[in-house]
């Protein structure tokens, strides 16, 4: 059984600490979180909180670009249906056609920003495919750097724009809740200590948990906090069995794992095992261009027919001025290990990537809790059902935090102005000393063994039962630090994630179990709620 959470991380009376006030709260500076703050209206404050420095966020590492209907070859109707094909049946259609239909007056919205995409000979935007898309419509920046360019113009503009106030190396430990209402949110800042942030309208912006995992393409602050704090204020959770593994991160033994993006096999790269043979004809006629969940499990079966430890990436047969001009980041990442991106194969190996699932929002971002409202990969909203459609993410982020930044300011209008409330928390922590750098190292590599890419009811009971051990000394600790509350963040993710997994008894999009390896529309046709 999972481990009861308790419903604040650490101790603490309002009365005792520092107070400061705020129209908007906005938990995230990623794409989604800096969409939403920058649409409140100029005569609301608005403060946006940074975990780490202002650039650092799962968009700024996003490489192949954001999806859109721009070319007059391509309809939204095309659009609409490779993302409800990648979504294995249980895509919110609505939602689905009401982002789609959003993208090109966002991506407009970010050229007026200031952010250039990459242009064709004509003056076009040049447009890329990726896996599961029936036609060329991903928008890149860069060649292969889309979220550096996209989060360089939202910052630039962010900055620019007084009366959003940014603050940076905050950690969220909680949402604050009064009556079954968000009121803001109990924040760690070095050299401050813990302070209360009140505030009439809260956006929750957090991110992703692919920390949940050692092979995992997300930055090292991707720890699964605003899932786990939504969850701990109560908040519906929903879709957390569904975590897509991105096929090719390069594989370089005791190096950092790198993301080699979903273009690269747009722009015709092959996969082949060690023996150089070109393998994804025996798992699905599209070949490299099936969607994520299927190449990343032909991936792990060729690895054990060959008895090795990655696969390759052969570009050998591109134009070396196309690899060059499309990919210089990544060109540059394997020339540091020695490896010409045009000439070598390139190892690779499957990874945590995105997470589909998260907090249940509706199509206005409102979430379960009165006041919260939360946008981008923290949430589940069901534009990508079981499995995520590549280079809709960022559309995602941008299309929901405008919507969150429409519903925040009509509630506004209103509500009344934040007082400070009489809140604590009181509870007697363990003294046990633990040695959190092992214990984040065990969780993840359990979950890669138990939980990753191919799963069974063995594993899982097996998974959650070492949870519940580590649970009881874990939870019940009181931490001084961040590494400490980013290891409780991730451990109560993995347990939902895994009870989720444990209930859905089928295989559908990136959610693949080998003791129930088909589909079952009749019985898990559907999205599952955590609460």
């Amino acid at each position: 059984m999972p481990v009861p959470l308790r419903r604040y991380l650490v101790n603490f009376q309002a009365k005792r600490l520092s107070h400061y006030f705020t129209d908007v709260l906005v938990i995230g500076s990623g794409i989604a979180g800096l969409r939403a703050a920058l649409a409140i209206p100029s005569k609301h404050d608005v403060l946006v909180l940074c975990k780490d420095m202002l650039p650092e966020s799962n968009s700024r590492y996003a490489q192949g670009g954001i999806a859109g209907v721009v070319d007059p070859e391509d309809k939204f109707e095309n659009h609409v249906e490779d993302t409800l094909v990648a979504g294995a049946g249980i895509c919110d259609r609505e939602v689905v056609e009401a982002v789609i239909r959003a993208a090109p007056a966002q991506l407009e919205e970010l050229i007026r920003w200031g952010a250039h995409f990459d242009e064709d000979e004509a003056g076009k935007l040049a447009l890329t495919l990726e896996g599961g898309h029936s036609h060329r419509r991903v928008v890149h920046a860069l060649g292969d750097a889309t979220g550096q360019e996209i989060m360089r113009a939202a910052i630039d503009k962010a900055k620019s724009t007084p009366h959003l106030t940014i603050w940076e190396k905050t950690f969220t430990l909680d949402l604050l809740t009064h009556e079954g209402r968000c009121v803001g949110a109990i924040v760690h800042r070095p050299g401050y200590g813990l302070s209360i942030i009140w505030a009439r309208q809260t956006i929750l912006a957090s991110g992703g948990a692919g920390q949940v995992y050692r092979e995992t393409t997300n930055p090292s602050v991707a720890t699964a906090d605003g899932m786990a704090l939504a969850h701990r204020a109560g908040a519906v959770m929903m879709d957390m069995e569904f975590m897509q593994f991105h096929p090719t991160l390069l594989y370089v033994a005791g190096s950092a794992r790198y993301l080699i993006s979903e273009a690269v096999r747009g722009e015709g790269a092959y996969l082949v095992d060690k023996t150089g043979y070109r393998f994804m004809h025996e798992y699905d006629s599209r070949l490299e261009l099936a969607p994520r969940d299927i190449v990343s499990r032909a991936i792990v079966k060729q690895m054990e027919k060959t008895q090795h430890a990655s696969v390759y990436l052969d570009l050998s047969h591109i134009s070396p001025t196309l690899v060059k001009q499309r990919f210089p980041g990544i060109e540059k990442v394997c020339a540091s290990f020695g490896l010409n991106l045009s000439v070598d194969k390139i190892p690779v190996r499957p990874g945590a990537h995105y997470m589909v699932g998260g907090v249940q929002v509706n199509m206005q971002g409102m979430t379960s809790i009165p006041g919260l409202w939360a946008a981008g990969e923290v949430t589940s909203s069901g534009l990508h059902g079981a499995n995520r459609l590549a280079s809709n993410s960022l559309l995602e982020g941008l299309v929901y935090g405008a919507w969150c930044a429409s519903g925040v300011t009509a509630q506004l209008q209103n509500s009344s102005e934040m007082r400070a409330l009489p809140l604590s928390a009181v509870f007697t922590p363990d003294v046990t000393e633990l040695n959190l750098a092992d214990l984040k190292n065990s969780l993840q590599s359990l979950m890669g063994r138990q939980a990753g890419i191919v799963r069974n009811e063995k594993g899982l009971l097996e998974a959650m039962d070492d949870l519940a051990f580590w649970g009881k000394y874990v939870v019940s600790h009181e931490f001084a630090g961040p590494p400490g509350w980013e290891l409780q963040n991730l451990f109560s993710t993995a347990q939902l994630m895994l009870s989720a997994m444990i209930v859905r008894q089928e295989s559908r999009g990136v959610h693949f179990r080998d003791d129930f390896p088909h589909r079952d529309d009749v019985h898990f046709g559907k999205r599952l709620v955590s609460r």
